[in-house]
């Protein structure tokens, strides 16, 4: 592991009085072998999957696949106590997967979970939460302007305004990767991705890191909301919108690697809900 994972807050977190911490899981591709992905997915992945696999023209972007699902079904059957290959994952109208609870409920005693996957060039982020929904997102500050401008306008305009008063270059990229990976994953927490205007909500940021106060869009109707930022290795930006219960907020457990054991995760402190204006 390259670098010190940086959360929002420092130090660790005490545990989590309900019992059941966010886990992240972020994982490098380098962290799975090419052969050892390729082999796991017949045996692992669901016949879309594997189609879906099958249809990637380049070998990096079929690798970064099988990386990021073979992540998945590693993760919730250690979360579960399902097996890999016995997981059945649905998808919404929207593309958005969810873990479908066998007969009888999910093993381990947890009543519901949802989880929500991101990855970005090489890198991977996936987010587990046992009691209400959660959506992740990853993006590499290399990737230059490429395509930023399209983005940027797509934001709330006291968004762009703070953006724009940056310094050109990596000042101003890091600005807006923060906004959109925070906006991405809210949207994507609410089940909603990109069908959700990104001008229809907004975040103010503090000058380094955290959510100082989010302006929801207006359907979004008392979801109690709190967002991470984390920068898992350098110039890797990473953004977590978890709705919680406030009376018994979850700790976030950050774990580095592909998950063959259980090595001891970073624990981060989730902040206070933002102010909602």
């Amino acid at each position: 592991m390259t670098g010190r994972p940086r959360g929002t807050a420092t130090g660790a977190a005490p545990d989590d009085p309900g019992g059941a911490p966010v886990n992240l899981w972020f994982c490098p591709n380098e962290d799975l072998a090419p052969g050892i992905a390729a082999t796991l997915a017949p045996h692992w992945l669901d016949e879309h999957e594997q189609e879906t696999a099958g249809r990637f023209l380049f070998e990096r972007d079929r690798r970064q696949y099988l990386v990021a699902h073979t992540l998945v079904r590693r993760v919730l059957a250690l979360e579960t106590g399902i097996p890999e290959a016995e997981a059945v994952i649905w998808r919404s109208s929207r593309g958005r997967p969810f873990l479908q609870a066998p007969a009888g409920g999910l093993p381990r005693g947890a009543a519901t979970l949802d989880f929500n996957l991101s990855h970005a060039h090489g890198y991977n982020l996936l987010g587990v939460s046992r009691r209400r929904r959660i959506g992740v997102d990853v993006e590499r500050l290399d990737r230059g302007e490429r395509g930023l401008d399209n983005i940027i306008t797509t934001f709330s305009a006291e968004e762009r305004q703070w953006i724009d008063e940056a310094a050109p270059g990596r000042p101003r990229d890091r600005r807006a990767l923060r906004v959109w990976t925070l906006k991405e994953a809210y949207a994507k927490a609410r089940g909603l991705g990109l069908g959700l205007p990104f001008d229809s909500f907004a975040f103010h940021l503090a000058e380094d890191r955290g959510v100082v106060s989010f302006r929801p869009p207006g359907d979004d109707l008392g979801g109690d909301w709190r967002f991470l930022e984390v920068e898992p290795v350098p110039d890797v930006l990473a953004a977590v919108a978890v709705e919680v219960d406030p009376a018994q907020p979850p700790s976030v457990h950050l774990h580095h690697g592909f998950p063959w054991g259980r090595a001891a995760p970073r624990r981060l402190v989730l902040p206070e809900s933002p102010t909602v204006r």
